[in-house]
């Protein structure tokens, strides 16, 4: 505590920026070395090839065609021969990218082929997945998948710490697949619109992966060692061979129509409200370049978002769901600020929804893309008037410039705007937040490792007309992290700060006022000549959070005694954890004001344990236990997840989470059950059905929906929403739970290229 009082008095943040940034940044720029990479030829087809979108891989081009072969082991035995032979060969013509894939397999009764739906992750499934960075630039990269059921998943890759793919991006493209004696291939098709690139380049990054799941096996092309991957484009291969690829006109429009139907119970049981209603809209989407593409959306729906996963809060903070939109889905790995930072400029779920509700919206208008050594996200909406929400114009601008040959340096802007802010109370003007950030990078780090540095600063103006007073330190927030990924050694130190009246107008910020410090170290090794044990993961992690005056507020030591992934890809964990809270005003934990904790510094510790079965079984578990001292008592949880796959294209999966609280100051129980049931007819007709209830809000929920793709980029939506309340004074009896709201929709697509 008196070392962190003599770093403040030292003005630890005016000191440590420059010297970090003056130490690594040289090491970056200048350890960036080269090394060859493998390389694919693609293919120029002819106008008359003779070529049947089937899944097998018999067409005579095909065979003219090098493929790209020899994957090695990433999972279990890194650096190791794939046990099975994978072929990829890639041709095209003007309009489309092929790949034709060929993936042998000495017992193909082994494969494993459970999921058809469009756009989930594949967990319990063979695949093959790969990227493509059109750009060449090791930034970012399209990632793309499939499974032996002809299933597609896609999304965007982002370098940089915090790397993570985004599974929103939907593009248009197609699979077949086939299943035979030999194992099973694919032969897939990719319009060239459906890509952002570089017309003057013929090389794009490319790499491809293969996964074995009865084998617990993952191989890929290049980059195999487990500090690289699929989703990393700087350890990619090279695609070479692209002329004359087009996009056409690049205009796109897809207009919609939708019907909803509502009803209502109005408050006090007085009665319901109905309403139905006929609309539509449209979305326009202009290929200015290649590489950059502008969007227009008018009268947009979401009537097909998925709806949030229930969650019970205990905690003294607000929880930060995820975006499930399409419109402000797509580019989002542009909008990204410092993502391992936490800190959240921009939170999209700030426009168009109040406490979760819909808000109309006008209009909107956006740029994607990139250009020249420069990525940009440009967005702007126009959202309409609901009860006493006013209008609004939201504005946002991000822009990253590459530096080097693995990082980048950004700025975002956001401008929120709401129509007669001058009459409410408090009389508001308009909102603005600037930040900064950088993403260094290296490969080459002491020969082959990784390291990253990121550093970000955001402020905000006064939101009200009347000043509160705070500066802009109060309105800001900073911070750097320092990241060793790697294996089997892995670390990361990160500090930041949080001003007092830090709150961006269009951005998320659970909580203000603090410093902080964490570090971790984990070690995670193989054990490549075990029969039973893949990898052990051991991790300590230290956080250490005080005041903006060094008063310590939370501490804690987590410590992960094992973490055992087995070869059989079932996973053992058990954690202990020591924390400190000094809780500086009483706490509401159920907010119904029946139990509030008092101010205080509380001191405890607690365990966990967690078992998670293979995912390829066709059924499969996640259990997991937790307990120790909460606040001025105790806490145990336990809860479970189980996933049943009875026939190809069923999923069920009932989930239930109990927890126990003792405090002094009282004690509950809080139930959560959520249930969700995937029927996919085929890999373009799905049907999902998700009921979810908690006894806190004593509400039970359940959404259907129905999607049918039509065609690539063209679907049809069937969506019905019905939610109850329980009556605590008619428990026992048969009518416990009345309707709250029901809702249904029918909304068509049709996507349509020029």
């Amino acid at each position: 505590m008196g070392l962190f009082r003599k770093l403040g008095e030292c003005q630890l943040t005016n000191y440590l920026y420059p010297v970090l940034l003056l130490w690594f940044l040289p090491s970056v720029l200048c350890a960036q070395g080269n090394q060859p990479k493998k390389e694919i030829e693609a293919h120029q087809l002819e106008s008359d090839a003779d070529f049947v979108f089937d899944g097998h891989v018999n067409e005579d081009f095909w065979h003219r065609i090098e493929p790209a072969s020899g994957f090695r082991q990433q999972e279990p035995n890194e650096g190791a021969a794939a046990t099975e032979r994978t072929e990829v060969r890639i041709a095209y013509d003007e309009e489309y990218l092929y790949l034709g894939v060929i993936l042998y397999d000495s017992n193909p009764s082994g494969i494993k082929a459970y999921q058809k739906r469009r756009d989930v992750r594949i967990v319990s499934d063979e695949r093959f997945t790969w990227i493509f960075d059109t750009f060449n630039d090791q930034r970012s990269a399209y990632f793309l998948e499939i499974n032996p059921n002809g299933l597609r998943t896609d999304g965007l890759i982002s370098t940089g710490q915090g790397n993570e793919i985004n599974l929103n991006w939907d593009g248009i493209w197609d699979a077949r697949t086939v299943i035979g004696e030999f194992g099973w291939s694919a032969e897939i098709r990719i319009p060239f619109r459906t890509f952002n690139f570089d017309a003057d380049s013929d090389r794009w990054g490319a790499n491809f992966m293969r996964v074995i799941r009865r084998k617990n096996e993952t191989a890929l092309w290049t980059g195999h060692r487990r500090n690289q991957g699929i989703d990393r484009p700087q350890n990619a291969g090279v695609l070479t061979g692209l002329k004359g690829a087009s996009q056409g006109l690049g205009l796109e429009v897809v207009p919609f129509g939708i019907v909803n139907t509502s009803e209502e119970r109005l408050p006090g049981g007085s009665g319901t409200d109905t309403d139905t209603n006929v609309d539509g809209g449209f979305d326009v989407n202009y290929s200015i370049t290649p590489s950059l593409k502008a969007s227009v959306t008018f009268n947009t729906d979401f009537a097909e978002a998925e709806v949030d996963q229930r969650q019970v809060n205990l905690t003294r903070f607000p929880l930060q769901f995820p975006e499930q939109r399409d419109f402000f889905l797509e580019g989002a790995n542009i909008y990204e600020f410092a993502p391992s930072s936490r800190v959240n400029p921009y939170f999209s779920r700030r426009i168009g929804l109040q406490d979760g509700a819909p808000i109309p919206i006008t209009y909107g208008a956006r740029v994607l893309g990139n250009a020249g050594n420069y990525n940009m996200a440009l967005l702007h909406v126009r959202t309409g008037q609901k009860g006493s929400v006013k209008p609004e114009n939201f504005s946002v601008a991000r822009i990253k410039r590459n530096v080097g040959s693995e990082s980048t340096v950004g700025m975002i802007y956001t401008r929120r705007s709401t129509q007669e802010s001058e009459s409410l109370t408090p009389a508001l003007r308009d909102r603005h937040t600037l930040g900064v950030d950088m993403e260094l990078g290296t490969s080459n780090f002491r020969g082959s490792d990784n390291l990253q540095f990121q550093a970000f600063f955001v402020f905000h103006n006064s939101p009200y007309l009347a000043d509160d007073g705070t500066n802009i330190w109060d309105r800001s927030s900073r911070g750097f992290r320092l990241n060793y990924p790697n294996q089997p050694w892995a670390g990361h130190v990160s500090y930041r700060e949080f001003g007092r009246a830090f709150e961006p107008a269009v951005g998320f910020t659970p909580r203000n006022a603090f410093r902080r410090l964490q570090p971790s170290v984990e070690y995670s090794p193989q054990f490549t000549e075990s029969d039973l044990v893949q990898q052990i993961d051991w991790e300590f992690r230290f956080e250490h959070l005080t005041d903006l005056d060094f008063e310590l507020l939370t501490q804690e030591h987590r410590l992960t005694l094992f973490d055992i992934t087995f070869m059989t890809g079932d996973v053992l964990e058990f954690d202990v954890a020591r924390n400190f809270e000094r809780l500086v005003e009483p706490f509401d934990i159920k907010r119904d004001g029946s139990i509030v904790i008092p101010v205080d510094e509380y001191v405890t510790w607690s365990a966990e344990a967690a078992l998670e079965t293979a995912s390829y079984r066709r059924v499969s578990a996640e259990l997991n236990f937790s307990s120790g001292g909460f606040w001025s008592g105790t806490q145990t949880e336990y809860g479970g997840e189980i996933t049943v796959r009875p026939y190809p294209g069923i999923e069920l999966a009932p989930e239930y989470i109990h927890t126990d609280v003792d405090l002094a100051q009282g004690n509950f129980s809080t139930d959560l059950f959520r249930f969700e049931a995937n029927i996919d007819l085929t890999t373009s007709l799905f049907i999902t059905s998700n009921i979810q209830y908690d006894n806190l809000s004593d509400r039970l929920a359940m959404n259907n929906r129905l999607r049918w793709i039509i065609t690539p980029g063209s679907d049809m939506y069937l969506v019905y929403n019905h939610s109850w309340i329980g009556d605590p004074m008619d428990r026992f009896l048969r009518q416990q739970f009345q309707t709250l709201q029901r809702a249904g929709a029918i909304k068509v697509s049709y996507t349509h290229r020029f």
